[in-house]
């Protein structure tokens, strides 16, 4: 058996996009529930499922759409968490092997800019919470809560597991709590009545919690990848599955039951309303709760976004990446981010809704390209040192990839539906917005079939390419 290496939650992570060696594997699948389920129990969740009733759906529609969305986007999520011990390399840096080591760059970038819209979006809500928990300004507080993300972000992998898995169990106490005076001190009954479905705002909500599962995708290996290779694809998918789509679907449906029973609970007041839900004198734990709901996913924003930027730098300076370089990273991110959460902190919750939607057209066909390759074109197996070398296997550029991806945008245009862009079938289809869909199916396929003639090198199971 081999003796694998636990290094304290303490000590500063030693790999970064680097391969984890069999002897430094350790965990067990378990651990992955409490990460993603902590990082759906928070309040941007609850922000997101707003938005069913918000857009128009009456309450029981609206629960119907956020539910069934998570289900279906839930999926692809966790079927990218399994790769994480089979290949022992972050999400974004197996990109590489679809689209060349160069030819990787157009996700990467396209992935930071979510990192940072996320890190920037659930900033301003962790500073709203302490701003009104410390009654100091917006500002400083985000900048409070950045910095605390920071500090987790430093030292990786080992403390943001032992730090998810206790705020999972808060905030889930908290939210049992919260829902429970929901339906204590409001009439959600009343507020329960199907009213007229219109299947275009239907399938919009659908969109914005599949999308939210989705966006998931260039996470999730990041935080299995130090699982034993053994590790089997069915306890990591059922794992995350059920912690990431338990957490978002009940988050959500709590903001929807809350927008339909408080019409502005949700516009630049949601940090009040779970408050004023809360007993006298109780104010203070529930802000406290809130702001480590927000570091929780923060911290994997944070720490993404990290590995991203390095996986893009390395294309053109591959120095060695050293205590000083990984701080310095992490650090120019955190600041980065933090300036669009300053800058955009008004107008929060349509900039919110307008941002997860435009960001699955890029998203899903990327995600959908990865999945093909893993599952069905490699069946599971790479050659992790071309990951690194663009003069191996993988080459410097796949055009293909390239061709599927662009393809899977492309032909979303017709169905996408934003406040700056309206696709020419979105009337006909009701405002529907289903171009998640086409963004899924079609760059998969066409990834499949252009590459079905061309020649996969084969690498043994069980040994380290």
């Amino acid at each position: 058996m081999t003796q694998t290496h636990q290094p304290a939650a303490l000590q500063v992570e030693r790999r970064s996009i680097d391969f984890v060696p069999d002897e430094e594997r350790h965990g067990h699948p378990a651990s992955l529930f409490t990460v993603w389920f902590a990082a759906n129990t928070q309040i941007t969740a609850a922000v997101t499922g707003a938005l069913g009733v918000v857009l128009g759906l009456s309450l029981p529609w609206a629960v119907v759409a956020l539910v069934l969305g998570n289900l279906v986007g839930g999926v692809a999520m966790a079927l990218h968490s399994a790769q994480g011990p089979k290949l022992g390399v972050p999400q974004m840096i197996q990109s590489r092997a679809q689209f060349g080591f160069f030819g990787a760059v157009l996700p990467l970038l396209l992935v930071i800019v979510m990192y940072l819209g996320f890190f920037a979006s659930s900033g301003v809500l962790g500073g709203a919470a302490l701003a009104q928990w410390t009654g100091m300004p917006q500002v400083p507080a985000i900048i409070i809560v950045a910095v605390v993300c920071t500090v987790l972000a430093l030292y990786g992998y080992r403390l943001i597991h032992r730090y998810e898995r206790w705020v999972s169990l808060l905030s889930a106490l908290l939210f049992l709590y919260l829902t429970i005076e929901l339906f204590h001190r409001e009439d959600v009954g009343a507020a329960w009545h199907a009213g007229h479905l219109s299947w275009g705002t239907f399938l919009l909500v659908v969109s914005i919690s599949a999308t939210w599962q989705f966006t998931w995708g260039p996470y999730v290996a990041d935080y299995s990848r130090y699982l034993p290779r053994r590790t089997s694809t069915a306890s990591t998918f059922w794992w995350t599955y059920t912690g990431s789509v338990v957490g978002a679907s009940w988050l959500m449906c709590f903001g929807a039951a809350a927008a339909a029973v408080a019409e502005q609970a949700f516009e630049g007041g949601s940090v009040s309303f779970l408050t004023g839900l809360s007993v006298d004198g109780l104010d203070w734990l529930v802000l406290l709760i809130t702001i480590l709901g927000v570091i929780a996913v923060n911290v994997l924003n944070l720490y993404g976004a990290f590995m991203s930027a390095t996986t893009t730098l390395t294309v053109v300076w591959r120095g060695p990446l050293g205590r000083g370089t990984r701080t310095a990273y992490v650090v120019g991110v955190a600041v980065v981010g933090t300036v669009i959460a300053v800058a955009g902190r008004g107008n929060f919750v349509s900039n919110y809704e307008n941002f997860i939607l435009f960001l699955s057209y890029f998203l899903i066909p990327w995600s959908a390209i990865n999945l093909a390759d893993f599952y069905w074109v490699r069946k599971e197996r790479y050659d992790i040192d071309a990951l690194f070398d663009p003069r191996l296997g993988y080459g410097a550029v796949n055009v293909r990839a390239l061709a599927a991806y662009l393809l899977g945008i492309v032909l979303q245009l017709p169905f996408m539906n934003t406040t700056f862009y309206v696709g020419w079938w979105v009337d006909d289809l009701g405002g529907a917005d289903i171009a998640w869909l086409i963004g899924f199916v079609v760059p998969a396929l066409a990834y499949v079939l252009l590459l079905r003639n061309r020649s996969i090198v084969a690498v043994p199971e069980g040994t380290h390419p």
